[in-house]
């Protein structure tokens, strides 16, 4: 399958703790998204998202809805 990389979604984050994850674990089940990621490893809590539907303020509104800032990776 090949991937398109338009529709992977990139940010940076204050998503830091496997708590953290595990609370926007449940926030991605809700929405209905299945494939992501947070690097709790990277300097910038990196989250990538595989969607070819949402949009980058859509996924900055509701993480940060939920109490962690998050901004599109540059």
């Amino acid at each position: 399958m090949e991937m398109n990389f338009e529709h992977i979604l990139l940010f940076k984050t204050t998503i830091k703790t496997e708590a953290d994850k595990h609370f926007i674990a449940g926030v991605m089940q809700a929405r209905q998204i299945e494939q992501w990621t947070v690097d709790l490893q990277d300097i910038d809590c990196v989250l990538r998202i595989v969607s070819p539907t949402l949009q980058t303020t859509e996924v900055i509104a509701f993480i940060s809805e939920n109490g962690y800032l998050c901004e599109v990776l540059t």
